[in-house]
């Protein structure tokens, strides 16, 4: 039976952050293991730029620590191909032939692009590419065949809009050589945590994240900062378990539940301090990072090593893409000399 064909990837745009890791990376690294597909994952430093192209430098450091990250998850550069998508030539030449076939009506319609127009406060400063990426995002998933794409549900209208730009090409040239990716949505509870600061966003830019790279008095002192009921004002106080940031981590990262639900009795009815919950979540936490960070750290003492993989892994896609687009060229019928 032929394996499903996974692509899926980060914007390389800072360090990744353990919403990250709950979110998409632990569940990428499960689908690796299963041996159920071929996966390709890929650091977006094109579609980073969209947005950072007067600050290149970001992205160039950025990119060699979201690598480390995913080694350090257990991402295995022998079961899984990480590439770069500037180091993809295929790429760039597959989205100008899909834009000439969606109109600038239908891309001003996507509802992921309109809400990320929002929250950049781009207004009337729209970059081009940034406003194109649905169409950048369909040429990487189809350069590879991909069959599966895990999305978050804000995702779903990009990847309904690769579907679409999969429709008209196989209709207007008569091949159906693109393939209509499905998404694969996180398992129940996989979803996105919340920020140290009780915000709904896990972000860089609201100083409210733990990261992978994270050192153990690092952790250790955003944990002990963290939002908890501001009313439980003593021990004895009763505390409100439901939107605890404390107690959220905890129903994510500590498997010992009956532990866990004994601690919000506890908390509920009073006689258990902030203090102390907290210590237990930053051991539960360490716990679950320490490995983690020590990968990472090896990985990091051999960081020309790191880039081969980065650049094995993208010979090994260009060779993907660029079969791909020889059959588009060829559906088309620019292959003028071959």
């Amino acid at each position: 039976m032929t394996k499903k064909i996974i692509l899926t990837g980060d914007r390389p745009t800072g360090k990744l952050h353990i919403g990250h890791y709950v979110g998409s990376l632990k569940n990428r690294v499960e689908l690796q293991n299963s041996g159920d597909y071929e996966t390709f994952i890929m650091i977006a430093d094109m579609q980073a730029l969209t947005d950072n192209a007067r600050d290149p430098e970001k992205i160039r450091h950025s990119l060699i620590q979201v690598a480390l990250d995913y080694l350090a998850v257990g991402i295995d550069p022998q079961k899984s191909t990480i590439l770069v998508q500037s180091q993809i030539p295929a790429l760039p030449e597959l989205t100008q032939h899909y834009s000439n076939l969606v109109t600038v009506s239908r891309l001003n319609r996507n509802p992921t692009v309109k809400n990320e127009i929002r929250q950049k406060k781009f207004g009337q400063s729209v970059p081009v590419g940034f406003a194109m990426y649905p169409i950048s995002q369909a040429a990487d998933i189809t350069a590879f065949k991909a069959t599966t794409v895990p999305v978050g549900d804000d995702q779903e209208p990009m990847l309904e809009q690769t579907r679409e730009i999969v429709r008209i090409f196989n209709s207007v040239y008569n091949d159906d050589i693109l393939v209509e990716p499905e998404g694969y949505f996180p398992p129940k509870g996989m979803g996105r945590i919340p920020g140290l600061d009780g915000n709904a966003k896990m972000s860089k830019s609201l100083g409210n994240a733990i990261y992978l790279a994270d050192d153990e008095d690092t952790i250790q002192k955003k944990v002990m900062s963290m939002y908890t009921d501001p009313n439980h004002i003593h021990v004895e106080d009763p505390g409100q378990v439901e939107g605890n940031t404390v107690f959220t981590y905890l129903d994510i990262f500590d498997s010992d539940k009956p532990k866990v639900q004994e601690l919000k009795d506890q908390y509920s009815h009073g006689g258990l301090g902030d203090v102390k919950i907290k210590r237990y979540l930053n051991d539960v936490l360490q716990a679950e990072l320490k490995p983690i960070r020590e990968r990472r750290q090896r990985y990091a003492e051999d960081e020309q090593g790191v880039y081969q993989i980065l650049k094995k892994g993208s010979e090994r896609a260009n060779e993907v893409a660029n079969q791909t687009l020889k059959e588009v060229r060829d559906a088309i019928g620019i292959n003028y000399f071959d």
